[in-house]
């Protein structure tokens, strides 16, 4: 399974972000968190050699995404990689996505079994619903999955965790940023259960 290494300035920021992620997997995904210092009178930062720890700790032949808050998190992130071993750094692969929703894309997908390579491209997509809810993004102009074999498989992935999410009283309507307009998930639930 892919692991996920949260990134932050801020220890309590990290915390937060990887407890809201777990809350919407039923499923023990390897996350990791690399955030503060450990300094009381400038707790806010980013080791390096933090940043490796957490990357080693989840790391598995399947790979590794690793998110960051800020510029001097990427910073971090991209000079730990240089401290792994050379058949790890190509499985670890350093993500843009926004931390918060592209964590939550991520951890979801990677609960799901998806490929290093789904885990990240969800992640990026992440701002999607919340830029086309505040009409930042014209939703006619999303991209929404053509029901090709791979989309459908992605598909029924999501309607799995929104049935799940669904039946243990916890919001599915994070689903949206993954690239599935909730009219198309209602709608197959519907024809599903019919």
């Amino acid at each position: 399974m892919i692991g996920i290494v949260i990134i932050s300035h801020s220890a309590k920021l990290a915390a937060g972000v990887k407890e809201l992620a777990e809350q919407m997997v039923q499923t023990s995904v390897p996350i990791a968190i690399a955030a503060g210092m450990d300094d009381p009178e400038n707790p806010f930062g980013t080791d390096v050699l933090q940043v490796q720890a957490a990357i080693e700790s989840v790391y598995s032949d399947a790979g590794v995404v690793v998110l960051m808050d800020l510029g001097s998190a990427v910073l971090s992130a991209e000079m730990a990689l240089e401290f792994l071993d050379e058949e790890q750094k190509p499985k670890v692969r350093l993500c843009e996505a926004p931390l918060v929703e592209g964590a939550i894309a991520a951890v979801v997908q990677a609960a799901a079994g998806a490929d290093i390579d789904q885990v990240i491209a969800e992640a990026r997509s992440a701002l999607t619903a919340k830029a086309s809810q505040l009409s930042v993004v014209d939703s006619t102009q999303l991209t929404h999955c053509p029901l090709n074999p791979p989309n459908l498989i992605r598909l029924a992935k999501l309607i799995f965790v929104y049935k799940r999410m669904s039946r243990c009283g916890k919001d599915p309507l994070f689903v949206v940023g993954l690239g599935v307009t909730v009219e198309t998930i209602v709608s197959v639930i519907k024809l599903r259960s019919c």
